[in-house]
């Protein structure tokens, strides 16, 4: 399995990006996937999270109202769509998929098996 995340960058405070993660060497509309961060000298928490079938999708609520989390089975594609960026959101970003059963979105970390390389997102207030 591997995903490959892209689409970070550098962005003033208010701004946006669109993150991207695309997976191979599994079932993609099988499993629920979630992005999750990492900033420095802070423990990696989750961001988002979509179903097998992109029905369901959650979100921590540091980002609810701003993050869209969506996903295109046809390109094995989940995106992340972050509007209104603020300098808290300042991390590393990582796609996730969970493995076998795991078709619900969930927030947890540990219940996810397979992680993407991560990708810088800088916010610059």
């Amino acid at each position: 399995v591997q995903l490959q995340a892209s689409g970070g960058g550098s962005v003033q405070a208010g701004g946006s990006l669109r993150l991207s993660c695309a997976a191979s060497g599994i079932t993609f509309s099988s499993y629920a996937l979630g992005w999750f961060r990492q900033a420095p000298g802070k423990e990696r928490e989750s961001v988002a999270a979509i179903s097998w079938s992109g029905d369901h999708t959650y979100y921590a609520d540091s980002v609810k109202g701003r993050f869209t989390i969506s996903r295109d089975i046809a390109s094995n594609t989940v995106y992340l769509q972050m509007n209104n960026l603020k300098a808290e959101d300042t991390a590393v970003y990582y796609c996730a998929t969970r493995g076998y059963g795991g078709a619900c979105a969930r927030l947890n970390l540990w219940e996810y098996d397979y992680w993407g390389q991560g990708t810088q997102v800088t916010v610059s207030s």
